[in-house]
């Protein structure tokens, strides 16, 4: 495994949780809070568009 540093999680409505990591080559992760092991990696900017809508409450589902 990578050495990603994971940020707190953040929890949407009802028990969707998830975490936001880095490494050192600037690659951005996404994971279900408690699974990190099990990520999601992409760009930063493609993950930042992902979160901005689900903490609009467009994509809540996916979690």
């Amino acid at each position: 495994m990578q050495n990603i540093n994971w940020e707190e999680p953040y929890c949407g409505e009802g028990n969707n949780c998830f975490r936001l990591g880095t490494d050192e080559d600037g690659n951005a992760y996404i994971a279900v809070a408690g699974a990190e092991d099990a990520y999601v990696t992409d760009t930063r900017e493609a993950l930042r568009t992902l979160i901005r809508d689900i903490k609009a409450g467009k994509a809540d589902h996916l979690l």
